[in-house]
């Protein structure tokens, strides 16, 4: 069985490890906390592009909903706040943790091509259920000596089709 706070990635594989260390527990510590600056260092605002899939199949449902880094940061925002205000009966951050797997990274040369999948739920104080179950795929780029974010395609379901 898989320990979900685990990065899968031995330190040896340095790109992985640091992709796995920055998608995952930073992510995650970031929106739960409503705190951009734990990641805002992750991306690279240049030419930085989100894809909104809508958790549709189609690529012609898909949106150019984040043109701009700015765009995606006060939506993100916006989600992290909103989570925030609602109240769960079980511990959100071991929740997201277990409905997150990150196990798939591919690189050539410094791009990479990153997939995160969500599939699971989180329990709500009363009793409803927040069903996570979407996948985002995330470019990243060596840059400046570390790996970062420089778009993605999100919010697409998951399992596709």
């Amino acid at each position: 069985m898989r320990d979900p706070f685990k990065n899968p990635f031995q330190p040896s594989d340095a790109a992985r490890h640091a992709i796995w260390e920055m998608l995952v527990p930073r992510d995650i510590d970031a929106f739960l906390a409503a705190d951009w600056s734990m990641v805002e260092d992750d991306f690279i605002e240049e030419g930085f592009i989100g894809i909104d899939g809508g958790k549709q199949v189609s690529p012609d449902k898909w949106r150019l909903a984040f043109p701009t880094l700015v765009a995606y940061r006060d939506e993100w925002l916006r989600q992290a706040k909103e989570f925030a205000a609602q109240s769960f009966a079980e511990d959100t951050r071991s929740a997201i943790f277990t409905t997150t797997r990150l196990e798939d990274i591919e690189i050539e040369g410094n791009t990479a091509l990153v997939r995160k999948k969500f599939d699971g739920s989180l329990t709500k104080s009363d009793g409803t259920r927040d069903l996570m179950q979407w996948q985002t795929l995330y470019y990243c780029k060596l840059h400046e000596g570390r790996w970062k974010i420089c778009g993605f395609t999100g919010y697409l379901p998951n399992p596709m089709g």
